[in-house]
């Protein structure tokens, strides 16, 4: 059974934007009758230490906790009485198909989703809880030699696998304008240039990234054992969380024996955050500031519900590192800082935007390992740059026979 598909025991998926939103609504309730509850426990906390005052305080607390709770009560069914309801309809209306793909529109906002509350999502079993695959045109590829076969008729030996960032999709891949200025689709030039069969990965970007990792290096095995053709290259590009997804799949991979790596001729990492997200560090030290009041505590708690895959970035994995002499992987990092010069203090500083220059390039792997620099370029602009791409072009020409394009 694939690394991506769910037990046929499993229970059926609970709808999906409906139930969500229920659960958005009732704990940001709960939430706001803490905070009211605190504030008003402090004011009439003064009141009591009041002679004379103390007294009337005490039934006016009395009445006003009685109120309240009603109030919230009359939310919190309310809006899940409603939200069920608009969970029948929807239901009724989507019928989510799983073999009906969704539009570019409905799978951003998905996969935004599932970087927020992935690990939520999946633990409740909603149906918006995205399950890892190959994606093309929107759809999961089963992986079996006819499905294949009939997705990728004129495939061959080479296959190219794009693992796209947080809250992203298999479209971010895709600029919407090849012949743009600056502007590069980096699976159609690699199919063009080498002859790669370009293969987008989808995965629930909020879920542990080790839990992805696991399941990444199961999916990639189970990819190569179905392919129709021999694979005699394969080429792995991820972005942000998804070049350490495939770094961390090549270690336990390495570790458990499976032979994917042996076939892998290169691996680039654009722009990941080996030493942490300096973002989610700031969220980490919001959360808890606001911890440490008790009216601001209900605060800290909404944002401490934020996915397991972004608290995981706080810290990172630290330099990427993986089991040396079992594979013949060219390790490629390329860094980007939106200073126009990528070598100066301040380029460092910047980053991309979101990743610093040695955050994207640390590493602590012997071999076949290189790093790049480019400057005045954007942490998403990494997704289809064409100076990213001439500079991944060339890492593959510098391989040698085994990578020398094949078209002209």
């Amino acid at each position: 059974m694939s690394v991506a598909t769910k037990h046929a025991d499993a229970p059926s998926p609970r709808t999906g934007y409906s139930h969500a939103a229920k659960t958005a609504v009732q704990e940001t309730t709960l939430r706001v009758k803490e905070m009211h509850r605190a504030i008003a426990d402090k004011s009439f906390g003064v009141l009591r230490r009041i002679p004379l005052v103390a007294g009337p305080a005490q039934v006016v607390q009395s009445a006003h906790d009685v109120i309240s709770a009603a109030v919230y009560a009359a939310i919190h069914h309310g809006s899940g009485s409603v939200l069920a309801a608009a969970a029948i309809v929807e239901k009724q209306r989507t019928g989510f198909v799983a073999s009906k793909p969704p539009g570019r529109l409905a799978s951003g906002l998905r996969s935004a989703l599932n970087a927020a509350f992935g690990d939520h999502l999946a633990a409740c079993n909603n149906v918006l809880a995205i399950d890892m695959a190959i994606h093309a045109n929107g759809a999961a590829i089963p992986l079996d030699a006819v499905a294949l076969r009939s997705d990728f008729p004129e495939a061959g030996g080479r296959i190219c696998v794009f693992i796209h960032g947080l809250g992203c999709d298999e479209h971010s891949w895709r600029t919407g304008d090849a012949a743009a200025e600056g502007e590069s689709d980096f699976g159609c030039q690699l199919h063009a240039d080498f002859d790669y069969t370009p293969l987008y990965l989808h995965y629930n970007s909020g879920l542990p990234i080790a839990r992805n990792c696991a399941q990444l290096a199961l999916l990639l095995e189970e990819l190569l054992d179905a392919w129709p053709w021999p694979v005699t290259d394969l080429l792995i590009v991820g972005h942000s969380m998804g070049g350490l997804l495939a770094l961390g799949a090549c270690e336990q991979a390495a570790e458990s024996g499976l032979r994917w790596p042996h076939a892998t001729r290169m691996l680039v990492s654009l722009g990941s955050p080996q030493l942490g997200s300096p973002l989610e560090r700031l969220g980490h030290l919001t959360t808890a500031a606001l911890n440490l009041s008790n009216i601001t505590t209900p605060l800290a708690r909404i944002a401490a519900t934020r996915s397991q895959g972004i608290k995981d970035l706080r810290g990172g994995p630290g330099a990427a590192q993986t089991v040396p002499g079992r594979h013949r992987i060219a390790f490629r990092f390329l860094g980007a800082s939106l200073a126009e010069d990528p070598d100066h203090p301040l380029g460092e500083f910047l980053g991309d935007g979101l990743v610093t220059l040695s955050s994207a390039t640390a590493h602590a792997i012997e071999g076949d390992v290189q790093s790049a620099r480019l400057g005045k370029l954007g942490h998403m602009r990494l997704l289809g740059d064409a100076r990213v791409y001439r500079q991944i072009r060339a890492w593959l020409v510098e391989l040698g026979d085994a990578a020398l394009p094949v078209r002209r």
